[in-house]
């Protein structure tokens, strides 16, 4: 009895220690993989996701506006989220294939600067990646990740609306099919 009640107490103070990052996880694992209607995103929510400036690796600060008129994906991730690193390396692929037809790319860590840099270049994304403050978990509320789980993919069309999202892993054939329409418009 004794022995379970500190088992018990180091696994609390381990979940504790571990602090949002676990959480996000552990939603992640069990957020549905679904994807919604914009119709249920206000418009509002695109407006100030794009205006809204987010620090680069290098120190400097961007705002999505600065790619308004190509067709945008804003990927919400974390170096330390499996299905995030997993779907990466083919949203590079895309980018490169499609960047001259007007795609934009643009990660959003949920993560230290010095993590980002060290993925970007271990792994050399072909796509900015951006770091979110504690408030980029609210952009992707409200743009219709009430889960917050990681990943989130936001697909932004030319003309600075909000085309459909993605919350958990988007695969390459999904993303290219829906790019094919946006990319004509």
């Amino acid at each position: 009895m004794k022995n379970r009640l500190i088992r018990f107490l180091l696994l609390a103070i381990i979940a504790i220690s571990a602090g949002g990052s676990g959480y996000l996880i552990s939603r992640e694992q069990h957020a549905p993989n679904i994807t919604l209607s914009p119709a249920a995103t206000p418009q509002s929510a695109v407006d100030k996701l794009l205006r809204t400036s987010f620090a680069t690796t290098e120190g400097q600060w961007q705002t999505l506006d600065a790619w308004r008129g190509k067709v945008l994906v804003v990927n919400f991730w974390a170096t330390w989220c499996p299905p995030c690193r997993e779907e990466m390396p083919s949203f590079s692929s895309i980018q490169t294939k499609y960047k001259d037809k007007g795609l934009q790319f643009v990660g959003i860590s949920i993560d230290s600067i010095d993590k980002v840099r060290d993925y970007q270049s271990t792994e050399k994304p072909s796509y900015p990646l951006l770091l979110g403050s504690p408030d980029a978990m609210g952009l992707s509320e409200a743009l219709g990740n009430v889960s917050q789980a990681l990943p989130f993919t936001v697909l932004i069309t030319r003309q600075g609306r909000l085309d459909s999202v993605k919350i958990g892993r988007l695969t390459e054939d999904e993303l290219e099919a829906r790019l094919h329409t946006l990319l004509k418009q």
